[in-house]
């Protein structure tokens, strides 16, 4: 199995978050298919969330943009990154609840 290193982001999250949120909140995140698309620091198809957190921070009005986008999905944003890929809607098989702590954790990185 190859080693994973946390990365400067993700070692910051547990440090902004405490390691058992954000263990919990990256625990989330896999549960909710989330990693099949994105990881902290890296594009996958979609986005690094470091990058989402670049893009939006100071953003007063990007935690409710981001959660309407998470629950019903769309594209455009990205699309120099993902080269068209889409991101799927993800309610109502991810609980509101949890999208929004998702995005919290996103944009906190």
């Amino acid at each position: 199995m190859k080693a994973r290193w946390l990365s400067v982001a993700a070692a910051a999250a547990i440090f902004m978050f405490g390691a058992g949120q954000a263990s919990a909140d990256l625990e989330l995140a896999k549960k909710s298919g989330c990693l099949a698309c994105h990881s902290v620091e890296k594009k996958v198809v979609g986005p690094a969330w470091k990058d989402v957190a670049a893009k939006y921070k100071g953003d007063a009005g990007a935690k409710d943009a981001l959660v309407a986008k998470v629950k019903a999905g769309g594209k455009g944003n990205w699309t120099d990154v993902t080269g068209g890929v889409p991101m799927p809607p993800y309610s109502p098989r991810v609980a509101d609840a949890d999208i929004a702590t998702l995005v919290d954790f996103v944009l906190g990185l």
